[in-house]
């Protein structure tokens, strides 16, 4: 792991199309800016999570679950 340091308004470079911002230090808080092209995917970590955990459960369920979850679906 890479630890900077950065004071506010100064930034990291990430390849040649991400940048990462400090933009302001409230406390124990610290808020960043990020620049990078609409196509990259950025989340907090716990929404990262979020999505990889259940893009493992869809990938672990059987063809009954789905047409379980499409028959749910449907009646709404």
């Amino acid at each position: 792991m890479l630890v900077l340091t950065r004071k506010l308004g100064e930034s990291i470079a990430i390849d040649d199309h991400i940048k990462i911002v400090v933009v302001q230090i409230k406390g124990k808080q610290v808020r960043l800016g990020i620049k990078a092209p609409k196509e990259t995917k950025i989340h907090r970590e716990e929404v990262y999570q979020a999505i990889q955990d259940q893009n493992t459960e869809a990938s672990q369920s059987t063809p009954a679950d789905l047409a379980r979850l499409n028959e749910d679906f449907g009646k709404k």
